[in-house]
């Protein structure tokens, strides 16, 4: 039976980028790192033993959160030991050294996972009989953003699209160009506030005023998605999951109808602007009110603001049963479209998940993937991705026939 091979490697080098390090006669230019020397680069994937990953968008939050690597490693030599002044990583063993997950199938590689340590703990057997283990935790670049503080941000003028502020404040905090995907943005914003913040929420920000999505892919890369991107990935060929032999079969199917996701009020102000709200009568008097917030954006106009109030309650106003999460099994025999899609599906990408409920109704809807979690052992292989429904579920900003009956601001 084909099963993927998971490659886990340790890179203790430092600075943001995964690649090896390209000295001066050496290396490959456009795709190594320039650097004073080659990075130690560890190779773990035979002594691991256990690989957890998670990232994704929540939400509740309405955005995409920090992504988290569990390694835990088979060392019986003490290897991974910070004092063990004999071991091979002696004075290597620091936070925020980098880590990386691939697997490979059918001779393609895949991303799974790319970030930075955050601890290893030690765990000792009890006598020589017992394993010794070292489990290692990381997480994306989302952290790092998280942690890199930021004020007044180098030509953050008014007019920028939104893909040019992203940029601007990657900038900011020197993270390489190497390492973003960044779309270029359909809302010109303000001038930067010139605020104390993280540089994390100086980019949620940006992506908020966009109404688009900013997140860290496998590949360990901070990538910025504008509404146009958002919007139009739902009509890509979707992934086809069913029950029934004729799509690619899973397991634990989450059907889900709940309140959650319904908002049929929304203000939306921009700095140094007035609150914009858009409600809907009918949501409201079926639902009772369900009100969305956000302040301090920074489009340029009210009447921006105005569109995106609007086009969040056509988006949210409603509810209906959704499929929240599916389970791939990669160890199921003969299972090779299973595989290809577990390991190749990103975020925003659309799958349609069907399930035959007894008494023989099915359960169908198309979605989009949202996030992903891992869980690896030698012996098996099982993601689960999460869905939901679109961002802006087909609706583009820039209001023009609404039902005004409906909608009202």
């Amino acid at each position: 039976m084909a099963v993927p091979t998971i490659n886990a490697v340790i890179n203790f080098s430092t600075g943001p980028a995964f690649a090896q390090a390209f000295l001066i006669g050496s290396g490959i230019l456009g795709t190594n790192v320039l650097a004073d020397s080659a990075a130690v680069i560890v190779d773990v994937s035979d002594q691991v033993n256990y690989i957890q990953t998670q990232s994704g968008r929540s939400a509740l939050a309405d955005q995409f959160q920090t992504g988290t690597l569990t390694l835990r490693i088979v060392d019986q030599n003490g290897d991974f030991n910070p004092t063990n002044v004999t071991g091979p990583y002696y004075g290597l063993l620091t936070p925020m050294k980098k880590v990386q997950i691939t697997a490979t199938y059918n001779s393609i590689t895949y991303p799974i996972f790319a970030g930075f340590i955050t601890s290893y703990v030690n765990t000792q057997p009890k006598d020589a009989t017992e394993v010794a283990y070292t489990t290692i935790s990381a997480v994306d670049a989302m952290r790092l953003a998280q942690n890199a503080q930021v004020s007044t941000v180098s030509g953050a003028t008014a007019g920028d699209l939104s893909g040019t502020r992203i940029n601007q404040i990657l900038d900011q905090i020197d993270w390489p160009a190497s390492a973003r995907l960044i779309d270029a943005g359909q809302t010109t914003l303000q001038a930067d506030p010139g605020t104390a913040r993280t540089s994390l929420d100086a980019m949620q920000t940006v992506a908020d005023s966009e109404y688009g999505a900013f997140f860290v892919d496998f590949n360990g890369e901070f990538v910025f998605k504008d509404r146009d991107t958002a919007v139009s990935s739902i009509a890509d060929t979707p992934t086809v999951f069913n029950d029934d032999g004729t799509g690619i079969p899973y397991t634990n199917a989450k059907w889900l109808l709940n309140d959650d996701l319904i908002f049929n009020s929304a203000t939306v102000t921009r700095t140094g602007g007035s609150p914009m709200t858009a409600t809907n009568a009918a949501s409201i008097a079926k639902y009772f009110i369900h009100s969305y917030n956000l302040q301090d954006l920074l489009m340029q106009t009210d009447a921006v603001a105005l569109d995106y109030a609007r086009a969040y309650v056509a988006s949210r106003a409603e509810t209906s049963i959704r499929c929240e999460a599916i389970e791939l099994d990669l160890y199921t025999p003969n299972y090779d479209t299973g595989i290809v899609a577990a390991l190749s599906l990103e975020f925003f990408d659309p799958i349609t998940v069907s399930t035959t409920q007894p008494g023989g109704s099915v359960l169908e809807d198309t979605l989009q993937v949202f996030s992903v979690s891992n869980t690896i052992t030698p012996n098996s292989f099982r993601t689960v991705l999460g869905t939901l429904e679109p961002v802006i579920d087909g609706f583009i900003l820039g209001y023009s026939a609404l039902d005004e009956d409906v909608l009202s601001y």
